[in-house]
């Protein structure tokens, strides 16, 4: 099997690290610290990267070529970032 890095595996890892902190350090909703809330936003964030996860294996298998692979993640994640901030 051959190993191939793909940008939704930078976004899975960059997910489970932001899981990792908010279980370590709280998180900080509204200017209060919630040290309760940081399990919650964490789980959140597990979830998150198994999607991710999901994705990109799915679209391991939609476009075996990895120059297309590329293209076409750098597509959704740029396509998922304007979603969020039109929606914010």
């Amino acid at each position: 099997m051959k190993l191939r890095i793909t940008p939704l595996n930078f976004a899975s890892a960059f997910l489970l690290v932001v899981a990792v902190y908010s279980w370590i350090y709280g998180v900080q909703i509204s200017g209060t610290h919630f040290k309760t809330m940081s399990t919650a936003v964490g789980w959140i964030f597990i979830l998150f990267a198994v999607v991710v996860s999901f994705m990109d294996i799915m679209f391991r298998n939609f476009f075996p070529a990895t120059k297309k692979l590329w293209i076409v993640e750098l597509s959704f994640i740029t396509l998922a970032a304007i979603i969020f901030l039109l929606v914010k």
